[in-house]
């Protein structure tokens, strides 16, 4: 097992090219099971989980072949519709094959889900909407297994008890593109992944209006064609540095970065002290003030401040002079970074689903453990203006969101190694 080594206190400084976005990759790739032709994808980042899916595909009877950063996915029917727990358990976004399987071939038995451990993420919302198109689901020996012949439009509502759901938009946009009539997704999730999404499945001959809009009509047709896409970056690896050249004093330029993808944690830069500014190709991020202030943060589904931030900025609050406020609104117990955090010397109490941290101090050095993916980018960051060695242990959690970290960060003047523990 690997662990990151981080000699803390120097600045960022340089430029980092952004990778295609992991929540957006992730579905299209899943999306190609809705037709027989031939895709081509590009911009894919070199991740774990990208990985884990092309297994999946490969499992059920697809041929994937890597160029760079281009799959190729051959075309024809597939030779099975399980999707089985060795894959689907390592990661949530396999519940993705969900919906193109028992759209395209009438069935699917695809395994509960696993991934990150940060609090309960139920698929009711999936199942939900499946069964609004008409499928027959029933859950056995862990696997869900859904049955219809050809689904039926609808009109679904998809708010959940924390807001909208992005897997589950995804799952229900690429079932309801074959689905004879109408379908009508009230309550859709607007991220950036999901108009991405949508932009492939247009470009594979489907009829979607409202893409980015919480109201998602689609007109079912018969049969999708083969196409081609490049992934969009990926705004939470941007926004990850972007934390990253505030929080080290450091100046970064972020290629391929949109600023319209990360308006919410923006602002709360531009508060706490940081500058944003957009240029030709990218952002350029640095710090404008002498000291930097503290700010309090609700996270929100998007375009409000995004849960898969709120780890990474709290890193940053620590430093910030005087008392931040961070509540937790989509998963309210996604807070097992806050004890390592404070190992390395923070100061933050949790209370329920609100982290109050009390900024302004220094951190040190120390060996700490990632618990989930986004807590352990909050740790890398952490260890970067740490004094002294940081030993992050259990790194694996990284290399399913975040393409060759240690060699970016490396790039740009951080003292970062990984090493076989």
């Amino acid at each position: 097992m690997d662990k990151l080594v981080i000699e803390g206190g120097e600045p960022l400084s340089g430029a980092v090219r952004i990778s295609g976005a992991k929540n957006a990759c992730l579905p299209i790739l899943a999306a190609s099971l809705l037709t027989d032709k031939r895709c081509m994808i590009s911009n894919v980042p070199d991740l774990k989980d990208v990985s884990t899916m092309v297994d999946i595909l490969t499992s059920l009877g697809r041929d994937v072949a890597r160029d760079g950063d281009t799959l190729e996915i051959s075309g024809g029917s597939v030779k099975s519709v399980t999707a089985s727990y060795e894959l689907v358990s390592t990661m949530r976004a396999s519940i993705a094959v969900l919906g193109p399987l028992v759209a395209r071939y009438g069935e699917a038995r695809v395994s509960f889900p696993g991934g990150c451990v940060i609090g309960p993420r139920p698929i009711d919302l999936h199942l939900k909407g499946l069964r609004a198109l008409g499928a027959e689901i029933r859950i056995e020996e862990g696997y869900i297994i859904a049955a219809a012949g050809r689904l039926k439009g609808s009109r679904i509502y998809l708010g959940g008890h924390f807001g909208s759901s992005v897997l589950a938009t995804a799952n229900i946009l690429m079932a309801a593109v074959l689905a004879e009539g109408e379908t009508i997704i009230e309550d859709a999730a607007c991220e950036p992944e999901i108009a991405d999404l949508a932009d492939f499945l247009r470009a594979m001959g489907a009829d979607i209006e409202g893409r980015g809009t919480p109201t998602i009509r689609v007109r079912g047709v018969r049969e999708l064609k083969g196409a081609s896409h490049a992934v969009v970056p990926d705004r939470i690896e941007a926004g990850t540095y972007m934390i990253g050249a505030v929080l080290t004093d450091g100046r970064l330029f972020l290629e391929n970065a949109r600023a319209e993808h990360n308006l919410a944690l923006i602002d709360k830069l531009r508060e706490c002290g940081g500058a944003v500014e957009e240029r030709a190709g990218g952002l350029d991020v640095y710090r404008r003030a002498d000291r930097i202030r503290a700010t309090d943060i609700t996270t929100l589904t998007y375009p409000g401040f995004p849960t898969d931030l709120q780890a990474q900025m709290m890193s940053l609050l620590t430093l910030c002079e005087g008392i931040s406020v961070v509540t937790e609104k989509i998963y309210p117990e996604r807070f097992i970074h806050v004890s390592e955090l404070n190992r390395m010397g923070s100061d933050i109490i949790l209370e329920g689903s609100t982290a109050i941290i009390k900024g302004g101090g220094r951190l040190s050095g120390a060996p700490v453990m990632a618990s989930d993916l986004r807590a352990s980018a909050a740790l890398v960051l952490a260890g970067l203006v740490a004094d002294g060695r940081t030993e992050i242990s259990r790194v694996y959690h990284l290399d399913r969101g975040y393409e060759h970290i240690e060699d970016k960060l490396s790039a740009v003047g951080a003292k970062v190694c990984r090493v076989r523990e």
